[in-house]
């Protein structure tokens, strides 16, 4: 088990190993496994990249952001521009369907919604969003309704969570529909992410219920 002081550094060091965030000021304080980050940060990418690092971070059991994001005068853009600007990004991203996304901007903030088959669909939208200059933060609040209707195997999901780099030996899976829900013990909090990214992939998928609990010490 590492030492707040100990957690604290790793993720400092892993914040800056990012090129993106090397010139970054951003503060982080450890509280047994709990990791806090601030500062300012000149782009939503920015703030979305130092979420990224930290939670792969080894001992890191919950995240609390409060990264603030502020522009320069020169990436200063009023919410029409901003609006236009997300349009033309999604309608060139291949693959998000642009025309059933909804997009709406306030204040810098874009909110996505529609409703898409697939998961990486509803994560693309977001991604091409997110290094557009003055957006300040997204709500993917975009829906996941399958096209197909295949039934959801519970053995499916646990094969494709054992083919994985993470350790899966404390991972339940149950089905119920189109729901796939996670629960029991991993590592790290990447190993819950990436489990539930994992589950999202599944055929005939609307919801995954990600209740995984991070316990570090479990695995030693």
């Amino acid at each position: 088990m590492k030492t707040n002081s100990e957690l604290q550094k790793d993720v400092q060091d892993a914040i800056k190993w990012e090129p993106l965030l090397n010139s970054a000021e951003i503060g982080v304080i450890a509280k047994d496994g709990i990791v806090s980050l601030t500062g300012i940060v000149d782009s939503y990418a920015k703030k979305t990249e130092a979420e990224e690092a930290a939670k792969r971070v080894s001992g890191v059991k919950a995240l609390v952001e409060n990264i603030e994001v502020k522009f320069p005068n020169s990436f200063t853009k009023t919410d029409p521009e901003i609006a236009k600007e997300v349009l033309d990004a999604l309608k060139a991203a291949w693959d998000v369907p642009d025309d059933k996304v909804s997009v709406k901007v306030e204040d810098g903030w874009v909110t996505l919604e529609g409703v898409l088959p697939w998961n990486h669909q509803k994560e693309a939208a977001k991604r091409v969003v997110k290094y557009l200059k003055g957006v300040k933060g997204v709500f993917n609040n975009i829906k996941i309704k399958s096209e197909l209707h295949d039934v959801i195997e519970q053995k499916s999901v646990k094969d494709a969570l054992k083919r994985s780099a993470i350790d899966d030996s404390n991972i339940d899976v149950a089905v119920s529909g189109t729901t796939v829900t996670l629960s029991g013990l991993v590592n790290s909090f990447y190993a819950k992410e990436e489990a539930g990214r994992i589950a999202w992939k599944t055929p005939g998928i609307w919801h995954v219920k990600n209740e995984l609990e991070v316990d570090y010490e479990y695995a030693f």
